[in-house]
């Protein structure tokens, strides 16, 4: 799907310098101009494709390192060293819509005239102070980003993939719920009276046992929310409101297909406690790395697995809601195709 914002960087790893990157099998430069915009080109001289990344960055254009060839933000040509005043008409590359948001720089790959900023994805409660917020990580993981989707719309592995941070009873058994959204795909489901699991054992602000709901959305193109919600036994369930001591933690992920076999994947937690509490979201972050780190593991050997398949594969009921969300992707990446024909 091209038509989608994806994000193609923290923003505050793009700065006053030319950095590449590979998106939807595309190379990229990313850099900020001198007022502190980002831009982004084609990383390929039309020259001899040299990159431009190899190039050096002149107030707010791009030099290529080969020729001197020189491009400004839209990816125009504006200098010809080697042949002043003849310029090439064909002598351009490729600019791509960015904008920052939610300490994220997001790039359009799709038509040009279609990137909305305001439709980039809602962040409920960035601004709220009193949500608590980790710094975020990044990942490379060897396989395709479908099978990140997949793996995000499925509660059911971290009774075995995640057995010492998000794990609990009564995970691998417990009936889900599935609804389709307009842009998405969400699986739930609550699961009562049981320990909390380790991972939120000791952000909680109650004792004992537990009311818990698992929330797993992905939301076109391959955004995933993950929420999960902790009552004290007996408070919690589909028809109750939420007690004054239920604890909440969002982790929002961003997988942004770096080609058919790799995927760089972004994530940052919200909480509705203890918004200044800087341990406690250092030790969030580096328990969420451990467990994805668990989860890259796993994907990198399913990609191996699938690709060099001898024998059929099957779908479990399980993957009922990754299945789902595949088939609104194709038909949102149909519509895509039938525009441009």
């Amino acid at each position: 799907m091209r038509n989608a914002w994806y994000v193609a960087s923290w923003s505050k790893d793009v700065g006053r310098e030319l950095r590449p990157t590979r998106i939807l099998g595309e190379d990229i430069v990313l850099y900020r101009t001198e007022s502190g915009r980002p831009a982004a080109l084609e990383d390929a001289c039309p020259h001899r494709k040299l990159p431009l990344s190899a190039g050096k960055l002149i107030g707010d254009t791009v030099e290529c390192g080969y020729h001197g060839l020189t491009f400004d933000c839209s990816g125009s040509c504006v200098r010809a060293p080697t042949q002043e005043g003849m310029i090439p008409k064909r002598a351009v590359v490729r600019s791509y819509p960015v904008a920052d948001k939610w300490n994220l720089l997001w790039i359009w790959m799709g038509e040009p005239e279609l990137a909305n900023p305001d439709e980039i994805f809602p962040i409920e409660n960035f601004e709220n102070p009193s949500w608590g917020m980790t710094d975020g990580g990044e990942m490379d993981i060897a396989c395709n980003y479908l099978y990140v989707v997949d793996n995000l719309l499925d509660p059911s592995h971290v009774a075995w993939v995640h057995v010492s941070s998000f794990a609990g009873a009564g995970t691998e058994n417990q009936p889900l719920e599935i609804d389709t959204l307009e842009n998405g795909v969400l699986v739930s489901r609550w699961i009562h009276d049981r320990p909390v699991p380790p991972y939120y054992a000791d952000l909680v602000k109650f004792e004992g046992n537990c009311d818990r709901k698992q929330h797993y959305e992905c939301q076109l193109p391959a955004i995933a929310i993950n929420k999960s919600v902790f009552s004290p036994a007996g408070t919690g369930g589909a028809d109750k409101p939420l007690h004054e001591k239920t604890f909440v933690n969002i982790s929002y992920n961003f997988m942004t297909p770096i080609d058919e076999e790799n995927t760089r994947y972004y994530w940052f937690q919200h909480r509705n406690t203890d918004p200044d509490d800087k341990a406690i979201s250092e030790r969030m972050l580096a328990g969420a790395r451990m467990a994805f780190i668990e989860d890259r593991d796993i994907l990198v050997r399913v990609q191996k697995g699938m690709a060099e398949r001898k024998t059929p594969y099957l779908n479990l009921g399980l993957d009922a809601g990754a299945m789902r969300f595949r088939k609104l992707l194709e038909r949102r990446m149909e519509q895509e195709q039938q525009r441009q024909v």
